[in-house]
């Protein structure tokens, strides 16, 4: 399995990470305590944001459409 292989577990934590009100506030708001905290444990420690950067190619705290 390469380095760009998405799996379905990969889609399952994204899809967390989505429905996560902290990391959704953070992607409407871009600014506060929401983006600061997501910002600082996305590349770390959340799984399910790490998992939403290799689905998604953006981390979890950038603009959501």
């Amino acid at each position: 399995m390469g380095k760009g292989d998405i799996t379905a577990l990969d889609r399952s934590l994204a899809k967390i990470c989505e429905l996560c009100p902290v990391c959704r506030q953070a992607g409407r708001s871009q600014e506060g305590l929401a983006f600061a905290f997501v910002k600082k444990i996305e590349t770390s420690f959340c799984p399910f944001c790490m998992a939403y950067e290799r689905v998604h190619g953006r981390k979890a705290h950038e603009k959501r459409d």
